[in-house]
């Protein structure tokens, strides 16, 4: 018993950060606002606890796997779930007609459900 206790106050304080799971992608639109040049509205679920666990950002991945471009999360969003932002002046590469979108947190990184995208 003397040992289980150790080990409960050890892992006690990751708890939460563990139990918020991956971010996931849950919806995505894109527009084209330019040749080649489009704005991505992505809404991300994650059950952020605050800075300890937090999505922090998601990203436009090309078919090749490079990443397009990032949108940067700057705070938690504990109270905003899911949330929605976008991100405009994405550049496309000729050739390329789908996109994924991935989001990520400060645990757990990527994992969580992404989402495809076709261009046309």
């Amino acid at each position: 018993m003397r040992y289980l206790s150790i080990i409960c106050l050890l892992f006690f304080p990751f708890a939460p950060a563990v139990n918020a799971g991956e971010a996931n992608v849950v919806a995505a639109k894109v527009n084209q606002t330019q040749e080649q040049t489009y704005r991505f509205t992505v809404s991300v679920l994650h059950a952020d606890t605050g800075w300890e666990h937090y999505a922090d950002r998601w990203e436009v991945i090309g078919q090749n796997g490079d990443i397009l471009d990032t949108r940067v999360l700057a705070h938690p969003h504990v109270n905003e779930q899911p949330f929605t932002r976008s991100l405009s002046g994405v550049k496309i590469p000729a050739g390329v007609h789908q996109v994924t979108i991935r989001a990520h947190d400060s645990i757990h990184e990527f994992g969580g459900t992404s989402m495809n995208i076709n261009l046309d």
